[in-house]
């Protein structure tokens, strides 16, 4: 029986040409050879598995080939290259600096440096893993590798560059090897099973150099174990199942539960993906990633950075026309909280689920908003004619010799509330005021919306018409919510609208704190009051007083839900006390302590 060897080892590449995924590195080593060029000292780094010693082998190699081809590659047919393939070249020596990291083995090194090599032009010291050298051992090696014999090249490999003494460094030409992309080790796992007429499945062996994390001597390692483990033939199904790895199916399912809002299936998935051993932090990262990749096919110039089969790519081709853009964006903001605050968690499967459910309602709040911009699209076709003005050509006419000055048109929202097409404004008798008289260029009556669109103010036509329209305690059109309900809430649920109205106003700082900082408190039935410091911030809670009752009594579907804003005694609490003041203060609460005063004699100096 012979000899196994790994697929590592056998399929270890032997010239330039077969090295993966280092292009650049291999280009200018052929044309350092190639103009005879050579460093004293060259420095490979990288992670693990990206071909710093292979490299190092070949070059070694290269240069000692006394037959050279017109590509400036090792002949393998020299004395040199066939001692080298034999392992039994006395030109080449390695050392494991992991394990020689002493002075004395740098000295014995130094003396070794000064024998000439037997055949070939060059002695090449080939030190692996550098950085575990001590300090002692650096320094000792400090001259002989900035100024060596002529024959000899030192080559240091690492996979920890910020260990290695920055005198070290600036002896050494630095070469920085890079991950291997996935399409590269599929390519190769792909040659390797050609060569073992294995048959393996084009998105195995993709799972397979995702797995290996850009490394070539673990993709190999893992197909390896693949192949012991499915035989001949690998398929996908397979591969999964020996690497633990999670299905994209699963992803895909439980991207269908959130855009039907259907958050029992996906809680009842993820309860699955637990039983059948997988992390849940395994799961929310792979799922952001999911999302990711869902985003990426949104446009076809993004397409290219999916790294998966052509089958998936499809899957994911299909599902992403599923999805909105903004959906994809709030998903992985979502998923990658969860991800980040997984550690800290206490209770870590309800963090997930959480983050589930979230993700479930962001479909559902899209579904919703696009229902109101139907509404308020047809509502917007509806014709409003402008009031008259009357009242001011009236003012006009009576006083006009008084100098009347334009005055800015402020910008004032337009509240959606369906208005009777024709609004006839009836002659007011009364006295109208100086201050009251406006010039524009447009009716008063027109007002400019946030979006640059002109339009009529409902607000303004409520005051002119004949009180068609009821108006708040604000001045603001009394909005009807006839058509809600009067379902029950207790205050937990009522908290849970008010943090998620706070949410929604998360853009704005100030306000989003100042909200999940106060919250309402039961004054009388359906009545809640919130505390708050100032006239100031009264004021401007009670400016939108129309959108927080809005959708709070829509959340609660609760149309006898009142709120109402109060000044607490905070400012009070702050009125500066002088020591006599508060002195007296403390008698009041405690007679004893005035009496002790006296006792002692006590007084302010």
């Amino acid at each position: 029986m012979d000899n196994y060897i790994v697929s590592a080892r056998k399929y270890r590449p032997d010239n330039f040409e077969s090295v993966v995924g280092q292009d650049s590195i291999t280009q200018t080593l052929k044309n350092s050879i190639k103009s005879n060029q050579l460093a004293q000292a060259y420095l490979f780094c990288g992670p693990r598995g990206v071909g710093k010693t292979t490299c190092a082998r070949i070059f070694a190699k290269t240069i000692n080939c006394s037959n050279l081809n017109d590509e400036f590659e090792a002949c393998n047919e020299c004395e040199s290259c066939v001692s080298f393939n034999s392992m039994r070249s006395l030109n080449i020596h390695e050392l494991d600096a992991a394990s020689n990291n002493s002075v004395d083995d740098i000295r014995n090194l130094i003396d070794q440096v000064r024998i000439p090599p037997q055949i070939g032009s060059y002695s090449v010291y080939i030190i692996d893993e550098v950085h575990m050298l001590s300090s002692a051992a650096f320094n000792a090696f400090l001259k002989t590798l900035e100024e060596p014999p002529k024959h000899v090249i030192f080559i240091l490999a690492t996979t920890e560059k910020h260990k290695i003494l920055p005198t070290i460094l600036s002896r050494c030409q630095i070469f920085d090897f890079n991950r291997i992309g996935v399409e590269d080790i599929r390519d190769r796992l792909e040659f390797v099973a050609n060569k073992e007429n294995i048959e393996a499945e084009h998105d195995a062996l993709h799972i397979i150099a995702q797995k290996a994390d850009g490394a070539m001597r673990d993709a190999l390692s893992i197909f390896d174990q693949i192949v012991s483990f499915s035989g001949k033939h690998i398929t996908y199904e397979s591969t999964i199942k020996n690497l633990n790895v999670l299905d994209y199916d699963v992803y895909f399912n439980v991207t269908d539960a959130f855009l039907t809002g259907n958050y029992p299936q996906a809680l009842l998935l993820f309860d699955d993906v637990l039983k059948k051993g997988f992390e849940a932090n395994y799961f929310i990262s792979g799922l952001a990633s999911h999302f990711r990749d869902l985003l990426m096919c949104k446009e076809p110039g993004t397409t290219d950075l999916l790294e998966v089969g052509n089958k998936i790519k499809q899957n994911y081709l299909e599902h992403s026309q599923k999805c909105s853009v903004s959906f994809l964006f709030k998903a992985i903001e979502i998923a990658n909280q969860a991800d980040l605050s997984y550690k800290t968690s206490h209770n870590k499967r309800l963090l997930i689920e959480l983050a589930l459910l979230n993700i479930c309602n962001l479909e559902d709040n899209a579904i919703t908003k696009n229902s109101e911009v139907q509404v308020e699209v047809k509502k917007q076709k509806k014709e409003v004619k402008p009031v008259e003005q009357k009242q001011e050509v009236q003012a006009k006419e009576e006083n006009p010799s008084e100098q009347i000055t334009e005055k800015p048109v402020k910008e004032e929202i337009i509240v959606e509330e369906e208005v009777p097409q024709k609004v006839e404004a009836k002659e007011d008798k009364k006295e109208i005021k100086e201050e009251d008289i406006e010039v524009k260029e447009k009716p008063s009556s027109y007002k400019t919306n946030s979006t640059g669109i002109s339009g009529i103010s409902i607000k303004e036509l409520a005051k002119s018409s004949d009180k068609n329209i009821e108006l708040d305690e604000s001045g603001e059109p009394k909005v009807s919510y006839k058509h809600l309900g009067q379902d029950e809430y207790n205050d937990e649920k009522l908290n849970y609208v008010w943090t998620k109205y706070a949410e929604s106003l998360r853009a704005n700082t100030r306000l989003y704190s100042f909200l999940m900082a106060h919250k309402p408190e039961k004054k009388e039935e359906n009545l809640f009051v919130v505390t708050v410091e100032s006239q100031a911030i009264k004021n401007k809670l009670e400016s939108d007083m129309n959108e927080t009752l809005k959708f709070i009594k829509t959340e609660l579907n609760n149309r006898d839900f009142m709120l109402k804003y109060i000044i607490g005694e905070t400012e009070v609490k702050k009125e500066f006390k002088s020591d006599q003041e508060k002195l007296e203060d403390m008698i009041k609460e405690n007679p004893e302590v005035g009496k002790l005063k006296d006792q002692l004699n006590l007084d302010f100096e």
